[in-house]
């Protein structure tokens, strides 16, 4: 699970969160940034707050005293399935180095279209110089810190 802080600035950046089950989240705050929740229909449910405004619902938790939170309160914590899909075409490997670390090959997504309309005009046969995309590497100790990492990078440039 990526650190809170991390997943802020991804939010931060950009990075939409359209709630859905299976997701994690933290309520924003001192007492409970340290307790993931999992939405599922069973005990966190999504709703609208009487503004309208997005709400998870917390089933059966009256010992917590804790009904429901608006979204803006909330965090996303995104899995990796989910950081490598925010990715797209920017997303290029991710492999495990020697010493048991991750690396994320981060593509520049727009120069990548470009080498591929480039090499499809070349097998066409016109004249067109075809160089590869640069690559930029992302490493950290877990595969989801590089791929949060390698988000980041792409949402902010």
């Amino acid at each position: 699970m990526i650190d809170i802080d991390i997943a802020r600035r991804l939010r931060d950046a950009g990075l939409d969160w359209a709630p859905a089950d299976g997701d994690l989240f933290v309520i924003d705050n001192e007492q409970l940034r340290e307790e993931p929740f999992m939405l599922s229909t069973m005990v966190i449910e999504t709703g609208r707050g009487r503004a309208g405004e997005a709400v998870f619902r917390f089933n059966g938790t009256t010992e917590w005293a804790l009904d429901s939170v608006e979204q803006h309160e909330a965090v996303w914590i995104p899995r990796e399935d989910q950081l490598r899909a925010a990715l797209g075409e920017a997303f290029g490997a991710l492999r495990r180095e020697d010493d048991g670390g991750f690396v994320v090959e981060l593509r520049d997504a727009a120069r990548s279209r470009a080498t591929e309309e480039a090499e499809a005009a070349a097998e066409a046969g016109d004249a067109a110089s075809v160089g590869e995309a640069p690559v930029r590497e992302v490493p950290a100790p877990e595969a989801e810190d590089a791929l949060a990492g390698a988000l980041l990078i792409h949402l902010t440039r």
